[in-house]
């Protein structure tokens, strides 16, 4: 039977605005796709992302050139060949996962062979700010006990410092997107080293971060843009102790479950992160967590309204999704 697609663009408003080194959002903008074959209904959401090229126009285009495409929105083998990593494969495939499932009424992480956790402690994000505005948010945030701080190159060691001092019972990782200079690394380490942060993530610009080879420090560096697919494992693996894996870069779940196996695989440490997005892309990025040492799926909180039903958070772990949502 003929699979029919259906895509629309949706925001979704935040609760206060996001804030990292590249600027700030006021609403979610996702793509979402149904995916329908008479009798049954897939679905899957993507994050256009404009550091990658992308706009909500194109990759609406993109998803919907797939239509032309013999095979590609019946079969994920013949969708992950036709179409490159991105936001409008991910959707496609996550939709196709959650059209299987629902078909067969078997559910995706049995499909994928996945044991999924029962739930898992996800990190709360703290918006880009001043020291003083990120610790008084980090103390608001009492219920979470694993913060991630987002950070902009001057002034993230008074901010890591701060949040440290306002939170001494939190885990701390940080995301530093791109923003530091070579000459901040070595001090900044050392700074979250001091504060005792378990990981930073990305800082130093994608392609210019050849200078963590074989870098010396106390505290695991994660590459984030440095990372889409498994194609680019090699060229990091000897730079990074850790990867941010996250759907919309790899081009959905498939690749996704593929990248943690060779990441693990290769003796690195994985992060399972996605974009301000809502539960349903939140719920296949969940399956993916299962073995991660870290999660960042704490988009949906971050929203005035979500998917209903949403997925399930309760002090700072998320739950399995429930299936009526996807899966």
């Amino acid at each position: 039977m003929s699979v029919t697609l259906a895509v629309a663009i949706e925001r979704f408003p935040l609760n206060v605005p996001f804030v990292i080194s590249r600027g700030a959002k006021t609403d979610a903008v996702v793509v979402a796709v149904t995916l329908s074959n008479g009798t049954t209904s897939g679905h899957g959401e993507c994050t256009p992302y404009a550091r990658y090229g992308e706009t909500p126009e194109s990759v609406v285009a993109a998803i919907e050139a797939a239509i032309r495409i013999p095979g590609a929105l019946e079969s994920r083998a013949v969708l992950n060949t036709a179409l490159p990593a991105g936001a409008a494969r991910n959707a496609l495939d996550c939709a196709l996962w959650d059209l299987e499932a629902k078909s067969s009424g078997v559910s995706v992480a049995e499909l994928a062979g996945v044991k999924p956790a029962t739930a898992v402690e996800t990190c709360f994000t703290l918006s880009l700010d001043t020291p003083e505005a990120m610790a008084r948010a980090a103390r608001e945030a009492a219920a979470h006990r694993l913060l991630k701080l987002k950070l902009g190159g001057d002034g993230d060691m008074a901010r890591m410092a701060a949040v440290r001092q306002a939170r001494p019972d939190a885990r701390l990782v940080a995301d530093a997107n791109e923003a530091w200079t070579e000459d901040m690394v070595g001090p900044f380490l050392g700074a979250a080293d001091e504060s005792r942060f378990e990981l930073i993530e990305q800082p130093l610009p994608a392609g210019a971060d050849d200078m963590l080879d074989g870098l010396m420090h106390s505290v695991p560096v994660c590459g984030d843009e440095s990372v889409h697919t498994r194609a680019d494992l090699a060229a990091l693996v000897h730079r990074y102790a850790a990867i941010n894996i996250k759907l919309d870069k790899t081009g959905g779940l498939t690749e996704a479950l593929a990248l943690r196996k060779a990441a693990l695989d290769a003796g690195l440490q994985v992060m399972v992160g996605s974009m301000v997005a809502t539960s349903l892309a939140v719920a296949p990025a969940f399956l993916v967590a299962h073995g991660a040492q870290w999660a960042d799926l704490d988009g949906p909180l971050l929203l005035a309204s979500d998917r209903d039903p949403p997925a399930r958070f309760e002090g700072g772990l998320l739950h399995p999704p429930p299936p009526q949502l996807w899966g």
